[in-house]
């Protein structure tokens, strides 16, 4: 597990954005629960859903990401010369080829000694580029734009109540500014269970015969009443075995937490928040309680908002949070994902005065 320490890096501002339109669970309970009141109740209460934010046919991650950008550099009064580098965490892109990055770099006129990369990285996404963009600060440049985000309702069955529910689409935009402040980090993947989270059919392999996966549709966190279906691991859909992703997460989760304290010499009490990756309400409090962690310590108040939003849930989570609360200190945090791959990653870090005047946006769809 490859641990890292940086010195000079500090996140100096983060704006999050998702579309106007909404989705209530309650409007779709004759779609999802067979107009079954109770059991909708019960998921909502349990595994945390209430509200999606859904974009339309004309909307992509790239839109989101970039009304992100234009308000967060608006909002730290940063030239556009002044950046760096651009970091686009997506695994829903506009196109193959070429990047989000290249085409993000265009519409804000960045300079020409901008670097530009993606990441294509889900749920643990945000922290790797956020290892990636302290890394490069720690080379001596000075600032660098961190975008991540997805629209995961363009990959999801509208009909399937194991994943539809859970996807919301979110973008984000992140400063990365050269500043002295320890960090630290903690990155780490299990390739063995890639077929766990996958979009099949979605890129340059015809199909998956080489893949022996045997197809569990029930959600572990619902099966006393979920139904055997007949989920086809080559259509064109997200396939995700909820189960197992269950069992990875309240396995690994806690063990990084306490890595990621025992690397930085902290112990929890030393810590105000920690940001998880916003799978859905279930995970996180149990997570919290293998930890012995007040829930006070991990919002997820944008669950019942926004849903899973995959790279963006953590700086989503964190603007919903700082928009809400007066924040009067500066904090010590730890963000930390988990999803497809499988890989999981953490970071323990500050967030200084600057994340005081972070603002939620909301994007008018057009």
């Amino acid at each position: 597990m490859p641990k890292i320490m940086f010195n000079n890096a500090k996140i100096a501002g983060i704006v999050a954005c998702v579309p106007k339109d909404s989705i209530s669970l309650d409007s779709q309970i004759n779609i999802f629960y067979d107009n079954n009141t109770a059991k909708l109740n019960r998921i909502k209460k349990t595994i945390g859903l209430d509200k999606r934010h859904i974009a339309d046919k004309n909307t992509t991650t790239l839109d989101l990401c970039l009304e992100s950008a234009r308000l967060l550099l608006e909002m730290l009064s940063l030239d556009r010369d002044k950046i760096d580098a651009v970091i686009f965490v997506t695994q829903t892109p506009d196109f193959l080829q070429p990047n989000n990055s290249h085409i993000l770099h265009s519409h804000l006129n960045l300079k020409e000694s901008c670097a530009c990369f993606d990441v294509n990285q889900g749920c643990s996404g945000y922290v790797y580029g956020l290892y990636l963009a302290f890394m490069m600060i720690e080379t001596n440049l000075d600032n660098i734009l961190l975008c991540a985000g997805d629209t995961m309702s363009k990959v999801v069955n509208p009909s399937d109540s194991n994943t539809a529910p859970l996807f919301g689409d979110g973008g984000s935009a992140t400063i990365i500014t050269r500043k002295i402040a320890k960090s630290y980090f903690s990155l780490n993947a299990n390739g063995n269970g890639y077929r766990n989270i996958i979009l099949p059919n979605s890129g340059f392999r015809g199909n998956l015969s080489d893949i022996n996966c045997e197809i569990d549709s029930k959600d572990s966190m619902d099966s006393a009443d979920s139904k055997d279906s007949t989920k086809d691991i080559d259509s064109k859909y997200l396939y995700m075995n909820g189960g197992e992703v269950f069992n990875f997460s309240i396995d690994k989760e806690p063990k990084a937490i306490k890595e990621i304290l025992g690397f930085g010499k902290y112990n929890i009490n030393d810590i105000d928040l920690i940001f998880f990756h916003q799978a859905n309400a279930y995970i996180l409090t149990n997570i919290a309680k293998r930890l012995n962690i007040p829930l006070e310590k991990v919002p997820m108040e944008s669950i019942s908002k926004y849903g899973n939003t995959s790279s963006a849930s953590i700086p989503l989570a964190i603007c919903d949070y700082c928009t809400n609360k007066k924040i009067e200190k500066n904090l010590k945090v730890i963000l930390s994902g988990f999803g497809v791959g499988l890989s999981w990653a953490s970071a323990l870090l500050e967030l200084d005065s600057p994340m005081i005047n972070i603002k939620f946006y909301q994007k008018e769809t057009k």
